[in-house]
């Protein structure tokens, strides 16, 4: 199995800067100097983060081209929805191919699924397509799995989260993103069902530091290869401070 992560990890573990809620979420989370792009690339070229997670505009109006290329590598995410439609069963449409993005200088590409969805079939093969072309374009092919809709009565229960996990892996995702499911044991079943897939923890709203930093130890515990983090760095008054204490967690140092 090639390992197309080289280039976004570091002996197999990883910390990424997500930064892609501005589309996701609307500018309720980009508190004070977080609406800036560039504020956010500085804190993950100083904080030493193994990527910047973007979308396709702001990877073309602050990445690519600039010295921030050189120096950190980049996950583009190429599907997103936008947070006003609260009815119906959910589906995130791409909205950049996997070509472009390796134009734009990505060493890998996002895609989330929303498991569950009774759109989630189309999801499926939209991943199984993009995973394709990522590694015929030597990427890696990231799979953001969430459990929604209407049969689904507890996103972060320990069965339905292995279930993502486990969608990952049966995609031929080379990394899968998920939620917290609870306890170290709950996740430690997550990563068995991933396999030989590599599974980060998603960083999930701001919450309390002492409470993240245990779910980030309990998560690496149980065998996690890292975390995509996002509001709890920068919506937090010392962000380079609290990257330590999450690098010194996963790495060790």
């Amino acid at each position: 199995m090639k390992d197309y992560l080289k280039t976004i990890t570091t002996n197999g573990k990883a910390i990424y800067l997500a930064y892609d809620h501005g589309f996701e979420h609307g500018l309720e989370d980009l508190l004070g100097q977080s609406l800036d792009p560039q504020y956010i690339l500085d804190i993950a070229v100083e904080g030493g983060y193994n990527a910047i997670i973007f979308q396709k505009g702001l990877a073309e109006k602050y990445y690519t081209g600039t010295t921030y290329e050189k120096k950190l590598p980049l996950i583009l995410k190429i599907n997103g929805k936008a947070n006003i439609w609260k009815g119906g069963d959910l589906y995130s449409y791409q909205n950049c191919s996997v070509k472009y993005a390796k134009e734009l200088g990505a060493s890998a590409v996002g895609y989330t699924i929303y498991l569950g969805s009774e759109h989630d079939g189309k999801m499926f093969a939209d991943f199984g397509r993009i995973v394709e072309e990522a590694h015929q374009l030597k990427m890696a092919a990231i799979a953001w799995v969430y459990p929604r809709g209407e049969f689904v009565k507890d996103d972060t229960a320990k069965e339905i989260t292995a279930y993502a996990a486990r969608i990952g892996l049966e995609l031929g995702a080379d990394m899968v993103k998920i939620k917290y499911s609870g306890s170290k044991e709950n996740f430690e079943w997550a990563v068995r069902a991933a396999g030989k897939t590599k599974v980060v923890l998603s960083g999930g709203p701001k919450i309390d530091e002492e409470e993240f930093l245990k779910i980030l130890k309990n998560v690496m515990t149980a065998g996690a290869s890292g975390v995509a983090v996002g509001r709890n760095v920068w919506q937090h008054p010392k962000p380079l401070e609290i990257t330590a204490k999450i690098r010194k967690i996963i790495f060790g140092r």
